[in-house]
């Protein structure tokens, strides 16, 4: 995977930012004397040492080569220096921070620690869970510690490629701890690095027995309340486990005041909030990957740029803290690689001093913010006259076989005249999700999952092929579905462009014997969860 910093190292024209500059009319940085915990105090780059000018360029690039970035957010000395969201995701929204959500999870694991709850990362994972029954133990599940969890080098026969094979498998499970921890072993632990993460929800289950309280609750004790975080979403398990490894929703400038924390050493407001000792440990090298890459506790540590670390989440989420330079980068977004920023922002990471103030500069780089939080001029193209088969099977449901996303039943309706489409998808035990298609090849705006916006288009692609682009926007998934209709059958290909891979499965037009078979399934999935 190339990352940010990789990018920052490689590239030719980019070096490490000199401390003070040679006009000798600049003033030294102190950093902040406030605490963000009510909200982030901003000031103009210069102030700080950067350029607006080259942080406008930035902005340039994302416009001209439609990078899939949904917001940027730089802070430096404790103040932020360029904050901007890109259309439809707005500010003040939550966002699904994917695999972010594991830094959480150990900076939690580590307050754990301190209070005492856990002894300390060499506590066996098995004596977390004394009332459980567990399968295919042998010597090597029985030495298991807490850190084989933290540095993914559990032991675990764990399938991550080409997708996450095993956490996939893991969320079909009815109880995912008890999933994870019947995996059988494939190796003795800490011995060799597998990106796993059921491994990251085992965490979550240890902070509930080892707190008497779920990760989000937990959290919001002992973290979100201290540094003020009150926005968040953080789905759980059947059992009420908060998803460790990810899907917690925050808005950018709170996953920020992770990264301000561990800049400060796990203070926050003159309170030691996590141990300074957990953040050290957390984000130095606990294993080696090869090629300049590290692995921390559930942090990712690049050894190309002294000192930095970050986390990161699939589709571009990104918090990246630098601390010899006293910056904090944050990035969201729905299918991007961030290192194609790198460029942009270590140039206009100029100085260790204040630079000169540029009114012209920072002026243009307000616009360029502002403009980029607005829907773009897009006209729409004629909507083409529907094949027959739109009007054969307009408003009937299709009830689909069994699949990996859990869709069990699907209808079209068109209004050619406003151009538009709305999609029906039925899941199990919730009310039908409606999505709302342009069909004039501009995406219609809609609340999607947890109100957040959402944004599709579709069109006919054949005369019985029918192709769906669905942007989930703060929920990062980018979907492109098609489907394909013959007779009374549908087939379906759906193909998720930030990581969760592909499917294809089927499905026939609705009828009464299908419907009993549906509620058939619905009370054997309900007796299986009690």
């Amino acid at each position: 995977m190339i990352i940010l910093v990789v990018t920052l190292a490689t590239t030719g024209c980019v070096e490490e930012p000199e401390s003070g500059t040679e006009s000798g009319t600049e003033s030294v940085i102190e950093s902040a004397t406030y605490w963000p915990t009510e909200g982030w105090q901003t000031s103009t780059p210069e102030q700080q040492g950067l350029d607006s000018e080259k942080l406008a360029e930035a902005l340039d690039y994302i416009r001209e080569e439609d990078v899939n970035i949904h917001s940027l957010l730089i802070i430096r000395n404790g103040y932020v220096v360029t904050d901007a969201y890109f259309y439809p995701f707005a500010e003040g929204t939550v966002h699904d921070i994917a695999s972010v959500t594991k830094s959480f999870t150990t900076t939690l694991i580590g307050i754990a620690t301190s209070e005492g709850n856990i002894s300390d990362v060499e506590q066996p994972v098995l004596e977390f869970f004394p009332q459980r029954t567990v399968e295919n133990v042998d010597a090597n599940k029985d030495s298991m510690t807490l850190e084989d969890l933290l540095t993914m080098r559990s032991g675990f026969e764990c399938v991550n490629e080409p997708s996450e094979v095993t956490l996939s498998r893991m969320q079909e499970s009815p109880d995912w701890i008890q999933f994870t921890l019947d995996l059988p072993m494939a190796e003795e632990p800490g011995t060799r690095f597998v990106y796993c993460s059921s491994n990251s929800h085992l965490l979550s289950g240890i902070i509930r027995e080892t707190t008497g309280m779920n990760e989000s609750n937990y959290a919001q004790e002992r973290l979100f309340e201290p540094l003020g975080i009150s926005d968040t979403i953080w789905p759980s398990d059947p059992q009420g486990n908060n998803h460790g490894w990810g899907d917690l929703h925050l808005a950018p400038r709170d996953m920020a005041k992770l990264g301000y924390l561990y800049l400060n050493g796990g203070v926050w407001d003159d309170k030691q909030v996590v141990s300074a000792e957990w953040v050290a440990e957390s984000t130095r090298e606990q294993v080696s990957l090869g090629e300049g890459e590290g692995y921390g506790y559930q942090w990712w540590v690049p050894g190309s740029l002294s000192g930095l670390y970050e986390a990161r989440g699939r589709g571009g989420q990104r918090i990246i803290i630098w601390p010899e330079k006293d910056i904090i980068v944050v990035t969201t977004g729905g299918g991007f690689e961030p290192g194609e920023l790198a460029p942009f922002i270590l140039e206009a990471l100029q100085s260790d001093d204040a630079l000169p103030e540029n009114p012209e500069a920072y002026q243009q780089l307000q616009e360029k913010i502002e403009a980029a939080a607005k829907a773009p001029d897009q006209e729409p193209e004629p909507v083409q006259p529907l094949p027959e088969i739109a009007k054969e099977i307009e408003g009937k449901t299709y009830i689909l076989d069994p699949n990996p996303v859990d869709i069990q039943s699907l209808s079209l309706t068109f209004d050619e005249e406003r151009g538009e489409a709305l999609l029906t998808l039925g899941f199990p035990e919730e009310q039908d999700r409606e999505y709302l298609l342009g069909l004039d090849n501009v995406s219609r705006i809609f609340s999607g999952s947890f109100g957040l916006a959402a944004a599709a288009k579709g069109s006919w692609e054949s005369d019985n092929v029918f192709v769906i682009h669905l942007d989930e926007v703060g929920n990062i998934n980018q979907w492109r579905i098609s489907l394909t209709f013959e007779a009374d059958r549908i087939d379906v290909q759906m193909q998720e462009m930030t990581g969760l891979g592909s499917s294809e499965f089927g499905g026939r037009l609705e009828n009464n014997n299908q419907q009993i078979t549906i509620e058939s399934n619905n009370q054997q999935r309900a007796t299986a969860q009690e």
